[in-house]
C-alpha cells in the first residue's frame, strides 16, 4: 500500500513538474490528468521579479509551502498574476519540492500624456483612462483605454474620433505613453423622421423628444448628440405624451438610428402605432376597507367622465386617494385602477379599487450612483423612512420630486426583497449632472433706460447639499446698477421648510434731476401646504436715498419732498400664497400659476401702509396637432395708508411689463412729467403662441399674438392739487405680436404692441425686448 502511494505521488509530481506555461492572455495547462491526490512543495522560488519583488509575487498566488495543491491551483495562480497587470508572461513549474515561478515584467509607465485633444481636457481624460504613471504598461489595458476615450467623445457627439498611441522607451524598462487623438467633426443628427403618426405632425412629436435635429445653436444645447439611452428615454416620453392625450393603445414599434459615415450624420426613424383615441367612461371608487367611504374619495378624482383619457390624471387620482386613506389610519391600503374599455364608443371606464394590501415594511433605502449629491438630499424627498409601511404611491411621488430637483440626469427607483418576506429594500439609482449655470440676461427700453444687461451665476446643488445660491449684477449703459445675492436652504432644520435670505442694492439715475439708491435684505421661510400649494413668510428691511442731481424746481412736489427728506427706511412684514401646476417653466403648455401677497409696513421705519396684490396665469394647449398654446392672465393690487399719506415709492407703478405698448411706469397718475403711481390697479391679458413656420425646430422660436388691458388709478401722495392727472379709472388696452426664443440662456421675448386705448399723458413704447416669463 505504501509503495502504491509513493508511486502515485511520483506520478503527480511528474505531471505538475510539466508546469503551466502562460503567454500573453492565454493559459495552457500542460499537466497530466492525474491529479486525484495533490502535491506538496516546501519552498517557492520566484525568478524575474526584479521590480515587483518576490514577496509581491508570492502574495498573489494561492499555493503555499507545506499545503496540498493541484493543477487547478496552478491555473488560478497564473490568472491571478496576470490580473495584476505587472507581467507579460508567467510560468509555474515544480522542480522537486520547489515551486518555480518565472515572470516577465511589463514595462513601467513613466508618463501618460494626451495629444490633439481640445474638446475634452487632459484632466477629464486622466480620469477616464486606467493607465497611470508608475503603473505597468499593458497592451490589453491600453486597448481598453482607447475604447473608453472613444466612448467619452461619442457622448459629446464625436463618433468618428480616432485614437492611437505612441510608446517611447526612456530606459530602465520604462516608457512614455501618449494617446494621440484626432477628434474629427461633430456627429450630427440630420433628420428625425416619424412613421405611422396621423394625429400629430412630425414637428409636434419632435418637440416631445430630448433628442433634436442639428441646428446652428446645437453646439450650445448639445441636444443633437445621439445616445442609445437617450433614445430609449425619448420612446418613453412619446408613450407618456400619447397616454396623456387619450391614446391608451399607443406603441413604439421601432426606433432606429442610421449613421451615414460619409457625412458623419445620423438619421433617426421612429415608427409608431397610435391606436384609437379614448375618453373617460364611468369613473368611480370602490372600497373593501372597513371605515373607508368610497363616495367621500370620489371628490378627490382628477379623472372625469367625458374628458380625454389621461394616464397622468389616473396617476394623480391614485395618489390623492392613497394619501387620504393613509391619513385615515390605513397605511397598508393600496389603490388599484381597473380599466373597462368600450371599443364601440372609444371610452375607458376606470374603477379605483381600494383594498387592504399586504403588510410590508421598508427595511432600508439604498442610494446608488450619487457621486456628488449627499445621500440625505435624496433620502429627504421620500415621505417614508426605514420601518415605515411600504406604499408604492409614495415611491412614485418621491421619484417625481427627485426628477424635479434638476440634480440628476436619470432617476430610477426599484424594490428588492428584504431580509424577511414582509421587508422591502428600496433601491434608488441616480446619475448626477451639472447644476451650476452662468446666465446673461438682456432687455431694451426704447427712449428709457436703453440697453440693460444682467449677468448671474447660479448653483442649485451647492456642495451636493441641495442648497441654492445666486449672485447677479446688472445695469444699463447709463448709471443704473443692480446687485443681488440669494441663498436658500430647502430643508431648514430637517423639515420641509425652504429658508433663505436675499441681499440687494440698486443705483438708479431716474432722470436728469435726481438719483435714487436702494439697499436692504430679506429673510424668508416657505412651507408647502400640498404638492402644488405653498406659503411664504418674509421680513424685508430697506434703506432708500434720494439725491438731487439737477434743478429742484424741475421736479414735481412729491419728488421735491423726497429730495428734502433724502433718506427713508422701510420695515415690511409680508405673507404670500402660491399655487403652481405649470408643467414647464420655460415653455409652459398646461397649468395654472397664481399668487396672492399681503404686506404690512410700520414695524419701525418711515413707511406705514397695508398692501395686497396678486396675479395669475392659466395655460392650456388649444391644438396638440399644431402645438398652439393659449393663456389668460390677470393681476390686481390695492394699498392703503395706515398712518399719514403714502410716499411715492409705496404706491403701485405699472406700465409696459403689464400692458405692452407703454413704457415702464408709463400709465396712471402723474404730477407734471413725473409718475407718482396709484393706489389701485388691475390688468388682464390673453395670448396664443405657436411654432414659427419655416424655421428648424432646434432654434426653438415661437410666435405670439396678444391683447393686454388694465388701469392704474387713485392717489394718496398728493391731495387737492390740480397738477395731478390720471387718478380716475381710465382703461388702457393694446394689441400686438411677438417672437419668443427659448434660448439656452432662458426665454427671450421680442414684442411689438400698439395701444388702442390710452390717455394723452401716457408714455408709449411700441417695441419691447426682455428676458422673462409672464408668471
Amino acid at each position: 500500500m505504501k509503495t502504491g502511494s509513493r508511486l502515485l505521488n511520483a506520478v503527480s509530481a511528474v505531471a505538475l513538474s510539466a508546469g503551466v506555461v502562460s503567454s500573453g492572455a492565454g493559459v495552457a495547462l500542460l499537466a497530466s490528468t492525474v491529479a486525484a491526490e495533490a502535491a506538496v512543495i516546501q519552498r517557492i522560488d520566484v525568478r524575474g521579479a526584479e521590480r515587483v519583488g518576490a514577496d509581491a509575487v508570492r502574495s498573489n498566488i494561492s499555493i503555499r509551502p507545506g499545503q496540498n495543491f493541484s493543477n487547478a491551483d496552478i491555473d488560478a495562480s497564473v490568472k491571478q498574476l496576470f490580473e495584476t497587470g505587472f507581467f507579460s508572461d508567467v510560468r509555474i513549474s515544480v522542480s522537486g519540492s520547489t515551486l518555480v515561478v518565472t515572470v516577465t515584467e511589463n514595462e513601467l509607465i513613466n508618463q501618460v500624456v494626451f495629444n490633439g485633444n481640445r474638446k475634452i481636457k487632459d484632466d477629464r481624460l486622466s480620469t477616464i483612462v486606467q493607465s497611470r504613471a508608475l503603473g505597468p504598461y499593458s497592451d490589453a489595458l491600453v486597448s481598453a483605454d482607447i475604447q473608453r476615450i472613444r466612448e467619452a467623445y461619442a457622448a459629446i457627439g464625436r463618433n468618428d474620433v480616432e485614437v492611437t498611441t505612441q510608446v517611447v522607451p526612456v530606459g530602465q524598462n520604462r516608457v512614455n505613453l501618449a494617446y494621440v487623438i484626432n477628434e474629427g467633426d461633430r456627429t450630427k443628427i440630420r433628420d428625425i423622421n416619424f412613421v405611422g403618426n396621423n394625429a400629430y405632425s412630425d414637428g409636434r412629436l419632435a418637440a416631445v423628444l430630448q433628442t433634436k435635429e442639428s441646428g446652428i445653436f446645437s453646439f450650445l444645447t448639445r441636444k443633437d448628440v445621439f445616445n442609445e439611452d437617450k433614445l430609449r428615454a425619448d420612446e418613453e416620453a412619446l408613450r407618456q405624451f400619447y397616454y396623456n392625450n387619450g391614446y391608451a393603445d399607443f406603441r413604439v414599434i421601432s426606433s432606429d438610428a442610421t449613421l451615414n459615415e460619409a457625412t458623419n450624420e445620423y438619421t433617426v426613424t421612429i415608427t409608431v402605432d397610435e391606436g384609437q383615441r379614448y375618453r373617460f367612461g364611468e369613473v368611480r371608487v370602490e372600497s373593501t376597507v372597513d371605515g373607508v367611504d368610497a363616495a367621500d374619495l370620489e371628490r378627490l378624482l382628477e379623472s372625469r367622465a367625458g374628458d380625454t383619457y389621461s394616464a397622468r390624471d389616473v396617476q394623480r387620482s391614485m395618489e390623492a386617494i392613497s394619501r387620504r386613506v393613509s391619513s385615515l389610519g390605513y397605511p397598508f391600503a393600496r389603490v388599484v385602477p381597473r380599466g373597462d374599455r368600450n371599443f364601440e364608443n372609444n371610452t375607458i371606464g376606470v374603477t379605483y379599487l381600494v383594498d387592504q394590501g399586504e403588510r410590508a415594511y421598508v427595511e432600508r433605502i439604498e442610494i446608488r450612483g450619487n457621486t456628488r449629491t449627499r445621500d440625505y438630499v435624496v433620502r429627504r424627498e421620500f415621505d417614508i423612512s426605514e420601518g415605515d409601511a411600504f406604499n408604492q404611491e409614495v415611491i412614485s411621488r418621491a421619484k417625481r420630486r427627485l426628477e424635479a430637483l434638476g440634480y440628476f440626469s436619470t432617476v430610477n427607483i426599484s424594490t428588492q426583497q428584504g431580509s424577511a418576506s414582509d421587508r422591502v429594500v428600496i433601491v434608488v439609482d441616480v446619475v448626477d449632472q451639472a447644476t451650476g449655470s452662468f446666465g446673461i440676461g438682456a432687455g431694451y427700453s426704447v427712449g428709457g433706460d436703453g440697453l440693460i444687461l444682467e449677468a448671474s451665476v447660479e448653483e442649485k446643488n451647492f456642495l451636493g447639499r441641495g442648497q441654492f445660491i445666486r449672485v447677479a449684477a446688472g445695469g444699463g449703459l447709463e448709471s443704473n446698477r443692480t446687485y443681488n445675492f440669494s441663498f436658500t436652504e430647502p430643508y431648514f432644520l430637517g423639515y420641509r421648510l425652504a429658508a433663505g435670505f436675499d441681499v440687494f442694492r440698486s443705483e438708479t439715475s431716474s432722470n436728469a434731476n435726481y438719483d435714487y439708491e436702494e439697499q436692504g435684505g430679506t429673510v424668508r421661510v416657505t412651507a408647502p401646504i400640498t404638492e402644488d400649494l405653498a406659503t411664504t413668510f418674509r421680513y424685508t428691511y430697506k434703506e432708500l436715498t434720494y439725491t438731487l442731481d439737477g434743478n429742484l424746481s424741475a421736479l414735481s412736489v412729491p419728488y421735491q419732498n423726497l429730495i428734502a427728506k433724502r433718506e427713508f427706511q422701510q420695515s415690511i412684514l409680508g405673507h404670500s400664497i402660491v399655487y403652481n401646476t405649470i408643467d414647464d417653466r420655460n415653455n409652459p403648455r398646461e397649468g395654472l400659476y397664481a399668487s396672492f401677497t399681503h404686506e404690512y409696513a410700520g414695524l419701525g421705519g418711515d413707511s406705514d401702509y397695508y398692501k395686497v396684490y396678486g396675479k395669475f396665469r392659466y395655460y392650456q394647449t388649444l391644438s396638440d396637432e399644431f402645438d398652439i398654446v393659449g393663456s389668460v392672465g390677470g393681476s390686481a393690487g390695492h394699498v392703503v395708508a395706515t398712518g399719514d399719506n403714502l410716499n411715492v415709492f409705496e404706491q403701485f407703478q405699472i406700465g409696459g411689463r403689464e400692458i405692452r405698448g407703454f413704457k415702464n411706469n408709463g400709465i396712471g397718475p402723474r404730477a407734471g412729467n413725473d409718475s407718482i403711481g396709484g393706489t389701485t390697479y388691475f390688468t388682464a391679458s390673453a395670448e396664443a403662441t405657436f411654432p414659427m413656420p419655416f424655421l428648424p425646430q432646434d432654434l426653438n422660436f415661437r410666435g405670439a399674438v396678444f391683447a393686454d388691458a388694465g388701469t392704474l388709478y387713485g392717489n394718496d401722495v398728493v391731495t387737492g392739487s390740480s397738477a395731478v392727472v390720471g387718478t380716475d379709472m381710465s382703461m388702457r388696452a393694446s394689441v400686438g405680436a411677438g417672437i419668443v426664443w427659448l434660448s439656452p440662456f432662458g426665454p427671450l421675448r421680442f414684442d411689438y404692441a400698439v395701444p388702442v386705448m390710452k390717455e394723452d399723458f401716457d408714455k408709449e413704447q411700441n417695441f419691447r425686448f426682455s428676458m422673462a416669463n409672464q408668471f
